[in-house]
This record gives C-alpha cells, structure tokens and sequence, in this order.
C-alpha cells in the first residue's frame, strides 16, 4: 500500500517496535511518550534505550512529547499506554485528531471504574473514530530481535482490519483479522492473571505436568467468564486466546510471569513490580476479575486462589491443596451444546 502517517501513543517496549514496524514499511511514524527528556534521546540515540536497548530504530520513526506536534494529519493511531493511563491519554489527544481517524488499542488492561476493556473507553472518548485492537502472543523483545510473530487485529470495522493488515504486515510480522473485538480484547486482558500462577509454579519446581494442567484450566476459566460476558468462546482458540496465554504462560520474557517467579521466591507484590521495573496489568486484572466473577457467580478457582495467596502468601499450599480437591468440571466445557457447568 501507499505510505501512510502514523501516531503510536505511548513509547514503551511494545508502542516501540509497534512504531518501528510501521517505519520499516515505508510509513511516516510519530511515536509519542510522555518524557520528552526521553523522546530527544530517542532522536539522538536512535533508540529506546529505557525498553529496547540495543535495538536500532527506523529513520522514519519520529519520537515526540507534543500530542499536537504528533497527532494532527495522523491516518491511523495506535494506542499502546498502559490502561491506567489510556482514558486520560486520549482525553488529551482529542482536540488534536484528526476527524474519524481509525484508532487501534494494543493495551491488554481493564479500567477499574466500570469494568471497562480499551475499546470501550475508546468508544467513550472517540465517539467518531472507527475503533480496533491488536492482541496476540506479541513479546517486544522477540518482535524486536525479528523473530517472525503473529497478530490479531479486530474491528467489526473491515476497512479498520484492511487497514492494520496492509500497513503493518511483513515477512516477520503475520496480521489476522477478526470480528470478535471484545474477545479478543478480553483474552489479552485475562492472560496476565495466569502468567503469574504459572510464573508462581515455575519457580517452585512443579514441572511440566503442572504448567499444563494450568493453562488448559486457565482457558477454561477465561472463556468462561468471557462467554458470560457476551463474548465468542471460540475466539480463545485462536491466536488471541490460546497463542498468547501459552507464550505468557511460559516465557520469562513475559512481565507477568516475572512478577509471579518473584513472588514465590518470597517477594512481595509491589517488591516483584519494582523489579519487573515495567506496568505488569496482571495483579490490577486479578483484583478486578475476581470482584465481577464473584458479582456474575462465574466459577474461577484459580482467580479465587491466587486472590487469596496475594493476599497471604503463607497459604500457598492450602489453596493449592484446595484446587487440587475441589469438584471436577467438564473438560471442554463448550464441546456439547446445553452442557455448561
């Protein structure tokens, strides 16, 4: 396709090699961050050196700190701003955007207020923009090291879909398209409170067995409470679903499972966050996931169990010894139409 103008909105890791796959495509790209101390080092360093350092950035990437130097003539937005900070974000963005621009969210985060996924603060905050996100098994170190990688963009918009696919695809960087957008959305919300249980078993030694019972149980729970939700069961087999809850499951890589191998090595969860140095969304999503599963009456025991071991370490094996006992469910629990447990 023609070069188009992009803004990504935050200058993480991932908003980082987001903005720099846009550039390495041929397109005009403004990544903007907060620091401006930071963005000047960009353009002087070449390179994220707080995130990504030794990763070498595209010419066609621009870092700025002025929302109304980097937004206006923008055709497409990214927003990758950790969720605590996306509806203040765009409220600062608004009066710079350009009219009905397609925004994309690639925060995997809820908004604690209202139960609120991105997209649907985006519909709040944009009310004229075509809305997406982008969700799938996407480390920023990996993407960065080009190792190939897959994504999904989702969007009952198809020009949105288009859009995405065609202008941030490559030979390393496969893009998929779904409808599903609060799936997809809320499988990469709902990962990160997993990859802190398996971070947690990982690092006590209790092998692969258990890593697997884990994140089939975990798939489990997850389409659950989304189904609940008016989500696609589906749609956690897919890349958004499985693909990543695997890679954050299993990957050191991965803040939230960091967060969990330091808690069981005895830290405590605002210890484990300052050295994970990084917003890990899984101990935030935990909280409020577990107040809307009790609220609807959605069975989740490991929710429920790493709920109570945040919140007194010192039961690890009683909750442990609880999962282990409690009550068998069906495995696959949407294979039979009617048999829900």
């Amino acid at each position: 396709m023609s070069s188009i103008r992009v803004t990504v909105l935050g200058g993480g890791s991932f908003g980082t090699v987001l903005a720099n796959l846009f550039a390495e495509n041929g397109h005009s790209v403004n990544l903007w961050m907060r620091d401006a101390a930071r963005a000047a080092d960009i353009e002087v360093q070449r390179e994220n050196r707080t995130y990504l350092p030794g990763v070498k950035l595209h010419p066609g990437l621009t870092a700025c700190a002025d929302l109304g130097a980097c937004l206006p003539g923008s055709d497409l937005v990214m927003v990758s701003v950790p969720s605590k900070a996306f509806r203040n974000v765009l409220r600062a963005s608004v009066s710079h955007l350009p009219p009905q621009v397609p925004m994309v969210s690639s925060a995997k985060g809820i908004e604690s207020a209202r139960f609120l996924l991105m997209s649907q603060v985006m519909a709040e905050e944009v009310p004229g923009s075509p809305i997406g996100v982008l969700s799938g098994p996407n480390l920023a170190t990996e993407i960065a090291m080009r190792h190939p990688a897959a994504s999904v963009i989702a969007s009952p918009d198809e020009s949105v879909q288009l859009l995405v696919q065609e202008s941030l695809a490559s030979e390393r960087f496969r893009i998929y398209s779904a409808e599903d957008m609060y799936g997809v959305e809320l499988a990469g919300a709902l990962k990160n409170i997993y990859a802190i249980i398996t971070g947690m078993s990982d690092a006590l030694g209790l092998g692969a067995n258990t890593r697997g019972m884990l994140i089939t149980r975990s798939l489990a729970e997850m389409s659950r409470l989304a189904t609940t939700l008016g989500a696609n069961p589906l749609t956690f087999l897919g890349l958004a679903g499985v693909g990543d809850l695997v890679v954050t499951c299993t990957s050191p890589l991965s803040r939230n499972y960091r967060i969990g191998s330091l808690l069981a090595q005895g830290r405590s969860v605002e210890e484990a966050e300052h050295e994970v140095g990084q917003v890990a969304e899984g101990v935030n999503t935990l909280r409020l996931v577990k107040a809307k599963a009790d609220a609807l009456g959605v069975y989740m025991p490991l929710v429920s169990g790493l709920h109570l071991v945040l919140e007194d370490p010192s039961c690890i094996d009683v909750v442990t010894r609880g999962l282990m006992m409690g009550t068998s469910k069906r495995d696959v629990e949407f294979a039979v139409p009617g048999l829900r447990d």
